[in-house]
């Protein structure tokens, strides 16, 4: 009977063989999308808070 953890790296490693690895440019890509999308949600949650900020200061000043 074979050891199970020499077994499971085995199997791990037969699997590994049969992963697609993403080529350079479709990781450059993923990483753009990534970064661009991080950035918009970044200047819209920026821009919500400052615009409830000054909502909220205005109905406060205003008593």
């Amino acid at each position: 009977m074979a050891n199970p953890l020499v077994t499971y790296f085995k199997g791990a490693f037969e699997e590994l063989k049969k992963v697609v690895w993403p080529t350079k440019r479709e990781i450059l890509q993923h990483t753009l999308v990534v970064v661009g999308l991080s950035l918009a949600l970044a200047i819209f949650l920026g821009a919500v808070d400052y615009l409830l900020n000054m909502g909220l200061e205005q109905l406060l000043l205003s008593r």
